[in-house]
């Protein structure tokens, strides 16, 4: 039996026996968290979007935050992704992303005031039309429920009231609004703000929006939005399946934050790990390449929640101070602990890692000893995987292993075998109680800074 061929333009799919789809060169690179955050994903971007075709953001909004240090300016991201600094490249931010208009523009025009590398940003990024949007009064939701949490349970999530869980809720209930209302007939638009934040205000009488203000607002963003919105579908469909390109994508957030995977309920509301990124740009899973996993070479972590390394002492605030451990997107202190080697397998399980980049070995340089956390045990019965109950968590004890410091400083090395034969120990360990390779090894804040090892 033949069929007809109905829209046989539509769609250029690789023909039979392309190398595409089984050769890595040709495939998605993905950079990923694979702790609590804060590991330094923005620097191994930076560095592998030199050469990049397309760069890509997948999920989460601006309660993000990568710095990125060129010639010795430091930028600061939140929504856009790394790679706009990469005048060369395209940046895309994509469905899966919850876009806050104000701060976008913000984060732009602060960052173009820091140096010359954000010039010409909007001719390179492109936003899908399916992303959904953070209003103004999401953001002060997301301030009501953490009083709420305080008063009720005496403990917040910690999130960091940039409205991004109103906002995926907003997509989960199905009335939330896109880049496409936005950029569409305005009037429509206009109604169903008005609906949503009335159920907004229904919910918290206390609630403070100026509605006919931000849809003002709203309405000269549109006319800037309008030129960098694109069918993200279509887009992703013709750089996978196009002239050959390279792409990165680089993940927010990190794998122990994941709405799923995650220390739940202390996570973020999008998934930062791999799974994310096919839902999040409209990739087939059959596209994904590499999967590089950054992880700091100990453990931080940003607000409450369970957290079994951690060093409350004088370790903790040495490597607090050392590694200048403040959140980039709320400047809170960052907690800080041993490296926990069950908590990045455990994220490697999720994600499976190509190979690891592992950031700030440099804070590690006075220290006469180092401790890793490589199992746990609960009651004196050891646990076989990491658990998924908090309860369970914050009762773990963590048996470590104890290795020599190299009391020197490791920050102008620029490879491998220049390290301390301490330092070269410590890598080599973490590989083989992870058996994934370390492919990057980072002893400074720029780009130069990272030891490349294979």
């Amino acid at each position: 039996t033949s069929f007809p061929l109905i829209c046989q333009n539509t769609l250029s799919l690789p023909p039979k026996g392309d190398c595409r789809i089984g050769t890595l060169s040709y495939m998605v690179t993905v950079v990923l968290g694979a702790q609590w955050g804060d590991e330094g994903k923005g620097k191994v971007v930076d560095l592998l979007a030199m050469d990049a075709d397309l760069v890509c953001r997948c999920q989460g909004g601006n309660n993000a935050g990568h710095t990125v240090v060129v010639d010795s300016v430091e930028y600061d991201f939140h929504l856009l992704p790394s790679g706009v600094l990469n005048k060369k490249a395209v940046s895309f931010i994509g469905n899966g992303v919850v876009i806050h208009l104000p701060g976008l523009f913000e984060e732009a025009e602060k960052n173009l005031q820091k140096g010359k590398g954000l010039e010409g940003w909007e001719e390179r990024l492109k936003i899908s039309d399916r992303a959904h949007i953070v209003f103004n009064f999401h953001q002060a939701v997301d301030g009501i429920q953490e009083q709420q949490r305080q008063l009720q349970a005496g403990k917040n999530l910690g999130t960091t009231k940039k409205g991004i869980g109103p906002a995926y809720s907003s997509k989960a209930a199905r009335n939330g609004l896109r880049v496409c209302d936005l950029v569409s007939d305005f009037t429509v638009f206009e109604e169903k703000f008005r609906v949503l934040a009335e159920h907004f205000l229904t919910m918290y009488p206390n609630l403070n929006v100026d509605i006919d203000n931000e849809l003002q607002q709203l309405k000269e963003y549109a006319e800037r939005l309008r030129p960098l919105v694109t069918d993200g579908v279509y887009f992703m469909h013709k750089a996978l399946t196009g002239p050959s390109k390279k792409i990165l994508v680089e993940g927010a957030n990190a794998a122990l934050l994941d709405i799923d995977f995650g220390t739940y309920p202390f996570v973020t509301s999008s998934n930062c790990t791999v799974g994310g990124v096919c839902t999040g740009l409209g990739v087939p899973p059959s596209y994904v390449g590499r999967v590089y996993g950054v992880v700091k070479a100990y453990t931080t972590r940003v607000g409450v929640g369970a957290f079994p390394t951690e060093q409350d002492n004088e370790v903790g605030n040495l490597l607090q101070s050392r590694g200048r451990e403040f959140g980039v997107t709320t400047d809170r202190q960052r907690r800080c602990g041993w490296l926990d080697l069950i908590l990045v397998r455990y994220a490697h399980m999720v994600n499976g890692f190509t190979a690891i980049a592992l950031t700030k070995l440099d804070i590690l340089d006075t220290l006469s000893e180092i401790k890793v956390g490589v199992a746990y045990s609960v009651d004196d019965e050891p646990l076989p995987s990491f658990p998924a109950n908090m309860d369970v968590l914050t009762r773990v004890s963590v048996k470590y292993e104890t290795l020599p410091g190299w009391c020197c400083s490791t920050e102008d090395v620029r490879c491998f075998e220049e390290l301390p034969p301490q330092a070269q120990s410590y890598i080599r360990f973490i590989e083989d109680f992870l058996q994934v390779p370390v492919k990057w090894v980072g002893v400074g804040k720029s780009r130069e800074s990272m030891i490349k090892l294979f």
